[in-house]
């Protein structure tokens, strides 16, 4: 049985928050499984965007976890909001979590795998 969305979020949220960061859901998608699209912000301005992994990066000893890919980094927050809007047409459950990380860097907080 796969972890809810919702849950999944939620522990990110945690995770974040103890880790010194500052985290945020931009949009709330459907609760139990709807895909998650993290931004992340560096305190100097720079962010990258991370989506779902495409579905050949899972691994058949770990079914449940979520991998993440890099979908886009630098500095022009307008890039990130159009291809997020993007993504909405297409999928309107999807979730997007803002974080800015703080001292550990997101790759240590969420899994991810090279395209």
């Amino acid at each position: 049985m796969r972890v809810t969305t919702d849950l999944w979020v939620s522990a990110l949220l945690r995770r974040v928050f103890s880790a010194g960061g500052f985290a945020a859901v931009a949009k709330r998608g459907a609760t139990e499984a709807g895909a998650v699209f993290v931004l992340a912000r560096g305190r100097l301005g720079e962010m990258a965007l991370f989506g779902p992994a495409p579905q050949t990066s899972y691994d058949s000893a770990r079914p449940d976890d979520r991998f993440f890919t890099r979908l886009g980094e630098g500095g022009d927050a307008a890039i990130f909001d159009a291809r997020l809007e993007r993504e909405k047409k297409f999928d309107p459950d999807i979730w997007v979590v803002e974080v800015e990380a703080g001292a550990i860097p997101v790759e240590e907080l969420i899994s991810v795998k090279s395209p």
